[in-house]
Parts: C-alpha cells; sequence; structure tokens
C-alpha cells in the first residue's frame, strides 16, 4: 500500500492500517461485501470456523473507568468472574463508551489502534488455531493474523477468560 489506498477506507480501517503498517505486520485490512457485526457473520463471510474469529469485547472496569479488552475466539463465551479476577472487577459497556474509549463502534472493534490505552486481555483458546481474523474499525472490516502476531500487536497477556464447555 502506498498510502493514496488509504483514503478510500472508512477513517476507522484507515487507523488499523496505519497500526498494522507501522507494526510491521504482513497483513493489511480487506473490506467484506457484508457486515461481520458478529463472529458468525464473519465466519460465514470468511469460509473460517466462528472459533477463527478473534473477537472483541469491551467491559468498564468499575475502580476507575478503564476499558478493559477481551479479545477472544468467536466460539467462546467470555467469563466476567474470570476478567474480574485479572483485572479487578468490571460491568458491561454501552456503545458510547466504547465508542469514546476504543474509537470504534460496536461491530467493528478491532483490537488494536484504540483511541484510549486499554486494557487488553487474549483469550488462550485463539492459540488453538494457526490464522484467526480480527475487526478492522469496521463492521465490513477485517484482517487476518496468527494468534502470536495478534498477542504481539496487543502487547496482551495470554488469559483464561472463557466459560468451560
Amino acid at each position: 500500500m502506498c498510502g493514496s489506498e488509504l483514503h478510500a477506507l472508512p477513517e476507522g480501517v484507515q487507523r488499523v492500517s496505519r497500526f498494522l503498517q507501522d507494526a510491521g505486520h504482513p497483513h493489511a485490512p480487506q473490506m467484506l461485501d457484508g457486515a461481520a457485526r458478529t463472529a458468525q457473520e464473519a465466519a460465514d463471510q470468511l469460509s473460517i470456523l466462528v472459533g477463527q474469529v478473534a473477537k472483541s469485547i469491551i467491559f468498564k472496569r468499575r475502580s476507575d473507568g478503564a476499558a478493559v479488552l477481551v479479545v477472544t475466539s468467536g466460539d467462546k463465551r467470555v467469563d466476567e468472574k474470570k476478567v474480574t479476577q485479572l483485572v479487578g472487577k468490571v460491568g458491561r459497556a454501552d456503545a458510547d463508551f466504547v465508542k469514546s474509549s476504543t474509537g470504534f463502534s460496536i461491530g467493528g472493534v478491532s483490537p488494536v489502534a484504540h483511541a484510549t490505552k486499554v486494557v487488553t486481555l487474549m483469550d488462550a483458546e485463539l492459540q488453538r488455531f494457526e490464522t484467526v481474523w480480527a475487526a478492522a474499525g469496521h463492521p465490513h472490516g477485517v484482517f487476518p493474523a496468527s494468534p502470536a502476531q495478534l498477542q504481539a500487536l496487543t502487547a496482551a497477556p495470554w488469559s483464561d477468560v472463557v466459560e468451560q464447555a
């Protein structure tokens, strides 16, 4: 990418693209034909397993109002009690909080390039896959990464943050 291509992309995708370029990530964001607001929608459009979708869930830490991002495998549910044990008591974040803290709207929250510093945890379950796909700042935008690449991009610890089956 030389840079001119970025101007045709939504602002959030441009921000993620610049972040990935600056980090030396080998894959640029891709725009899907349809929205991928859910892990299942993304998996269907990409013809991958739903578990290969690295979904971004935002919580609000009660002690200081910090945004807590949990990047989890699309086929898993976050266990709020486990997150609380790792970062302190959290609650659900509303759409305004998500937008103001990450710069992205729900359905397109990227695990990188946030508007403010967020506390991030990476679901160890993502390591089951060779490649995962994450939102790129817009409901139609995604980018691929190996779990190790995604962990390096976020600088987040691998954590057990999901409900047991």
